[in-house]
């Protein structure tokens, strides 16, 4: 004679039964989720920066005054100079030797003058002697001075922008050996410097 199971035993046996598959897939849900394993762990989407890098203001840097390739034809005159890189940094005129206070860049073709900085334009004229010129003021006690040029393309007063075209090379009565050249000068502190020596440098620097 088979015995009957009671119906409080049947309802527990049915309880347990119950509460086995809920913990089992209570406990595959905890396998299958990260979130959910550790509850200290914090997950974040956002990329994060642990240090601040510098930005370096490239404006600031002096460039070139021209965009192609050019030589240079006569170097700016050094004083603390050997003899040979003084004597090719003279310019000759009516007899007299003159001591070059620029650099003078030649190309067969005319080509862009562009500003070395952002600056204002504080001189545009044209000299018998020296070809037309372009003056623009710049932060630092800066001044750069075009000369030799064909065209102007700016007037007193502009705002330049760095890379901006301010000019076409041309050429100059007290140059006229070079044919078309820029005369390019530099002055830091009311004293011309050698422009070569300035390239690439931050204004900051100076």
């Amino acid at each position: 004679m088979k015995r009957r199971l009671k119906k409080p035993v049947v309802y527990a046996l049915y309880a347990l039964s119950f509460i086995t598959i809920i913990g089992t897939i209570y406990m595959l849900e905890m396998i299958s989720s990260p979130s959910k394993l550790d509850d200290d762990s914090t997950y974040v989407d956002d990329v994060i920066i642990e240090d601040e890098v510098p930005v370096v203001n490239t404006r600031n840097i002096i460039t070139r005054p021209y965009l192609v390739e050019v030589k240079i034809a006569r170097n700016f005159y050094n004083y603390q100079g050997t003899e040979e890189e003084q004597k090719n940094s003279l310019i000759y005129y009516e007899n007299t030797y003159i001591p070059n206070s620029g650099v003078d860049y030649q190309s067969d073709e005319i080509f862009d003058v562009v500003s070395i900085l952002d600056g204002k334009v504080t001189k545009v004229e044209e000299n018998n002697l020296l070809g037309k010129i372009i003056e623009v003021t710049h932060e630092n006690n800066l001044i750069s001075v075009y000369q030799s040029l064909s065209e102007t393309l700016v007037s007193v007063g502009d705002n330049v922008l760095q890379g901006q075209v301010i000019g076409k090379s041309g050429q100059s009565n007290i140059s006229k050996d070079l044919g078309n050249h820029l005369h390019f000068e530099l002055i830091h502190n009311s004293k011309n410097v050698n422009p070569e020596d300035y390239y690439d440098k931050q204004l900051g620097e100076l």
